[in-house]
């Protein structure tokens, strides 16, 4: 065991080395699916190479990549230039005070109209009005991460869920149709929402940009979203950007019940 005693291994080496297996697996999971992991795959070859040939007392190589490796921290902004934003969406959506939990014991922070329980029949219903007009629309509903970081783009409202009141954002000569709508709780929070669009490649080619955006919200906060889609007159349960199947709409409604508990 004397040939092991080089390793010095202590409490901050294991929580220094959890917390970079961490941040690996969240770059990992925001570049999964998309172009950028071949590139960073590629800088993770070039790191390990750089790291053998010092351990071997390779001067020169090393020096050149470990030139490279300096330089290209600069470049890496630039060419992930794309892909930090998204982190940094992703950070902020999630951050304390951004969660609606965090409002029930802090007082200060506490939303000043009261937010009461989806009625999800009267959703539905709205839903299956606008499958048999053949009408596409896209329903983000907020669980605990806030989603004011994305109402801007859109206009701000405070409507109780309804049948008609969904008809109508979505009728096609209505100022509010094109767009995401916001549901927290049983009201209508926010319409017209451009919502970040999914970058990942392994996404069914068929599905349109509705579906991607509504998966893209769902990868960046623990919201759920409801696809009606004007084409195959079906509505789409999206969580954590990946589409669930359902049997029948007590099925589905079960589904969206269990996620606003």
């Amino acid at each position: 065991m004397d040939n092991l005693s080089f390793i010095d291994i202590s409490f901050v080496n294991i929580v220094d080395l959890f917390l970079v297996a961490i941040l690996l697996y969240y770059v990992y999971k925001l570049v999964k699916g998309t172009v950028a992991i071949n590139i960073l795959i590629g800088i993770i070859i070039i790191y390990l190479i750089w790291k053998l040939t010092a351990l071997f007392n390779m001067n020169i190589f090393s020096s050149l990549l470990g030139q490279f490796i300096s330089v290209g921290v600069f470049a890496l902004i630039v060419v992930f230039q794309q892909e930090i934003r998204k982190f940094l969406l992703m950070l902020g959506s999630n951050n304390l005070t951004n969660n609606k939990l965090y409002y029930k014991y802090i007082n200060i922070f506490k939303p000043s109209r009261e937010i009461s329980q989806m009625n999800i029949d009267e959703f539905l219903k709205g839903c299956n009005k606008l499958i048999k007009s053949k009408t596409g629309a896209l329903f983000v509903i907020e669980r605990n991460n806030s989603l004011d970081f994305i109402k801007n783009t859109g206009d701000e409202l405070y409507l109780e869920i309804s049948s008609p009141i969904i008809e109508s954002i979505f009728f096609k000569n209505s100022p509010l149709h094109d767009g995401a709508v916001i549901i927290d709780g049983n009201y209508i929070t926010a319409a017209r929402i451009i919502l970040p669009v999914s970058e990942n490649k392994n996404i069914d080619s068929s599905l349109g940009l509705r579906h991607r955006a509504a998966i893209g919200i769902t990868e960046k906060t623990d919201s759920i979203a409801i696809v009606v889609s004007e084409e195959k007159s079906k509505l789409k349960f999206i969580k954590n950007g990946e589409i669930f199947d359902y049997k029948d709409e007590k099925n589905l409604k079960t589904m969206i019940e269990a996620e606003l508990v």
